[in-house]
């Protein structure tokens, strides 16, 4: 399923990843290490299996790969609502902002893939 033209929820994924590492960062240097590590693990995570779905064996493959995904996205933006809410934790407005439409990107994804089965 992989191909060589540009896919938004690849892009969009890779350059949320890259700014949930700066945010990670920012966390360590503020000791709320636990919180960092969780939320490194799932905000990476989201890329990693939306690339590994652009090389899925077939539609349900790519449909898993997907849900995971978006599981990981769920996860991440929990995470992220948790230091908006918290007051010593670092502004994360606009990460979930981006959260928001990567998971909107990845249940539209889903929900047509399913559609074409």
């Amino acid at each position: 399923m992989q191909t060589n033209k540009p896919n938004l929820i690849v892009e969009l994924s890779f350059q949320f990843s890259l700014k949930i590492i700066s945010y990670c960062k920012l966390l360590e240097t503020k000791k709320k290490y636990n919180l960092a590590n969780q939320l490194f693990r799932s905000g990476t995570s989201i890329g990693a299996n939306v690339r590994e779905a652009q090389n899925a064996e077939s539609k349900n493959d790519f449909v898993h790969k997907m849900k995971i995904a978006a599981k990981e996205a769920d996860e991440t933006e929990y995470c992220l609502l948790i230091c908006k809410e918290s007051k010593s934790y670092p502004d994360s407005d606009e990460l979930i902002n981006e959260i928001t439409t990567i998971n909107k990107v990845i249940s539209k994804i889903i929900s047509t893939t399913k559609q074409k089965k």
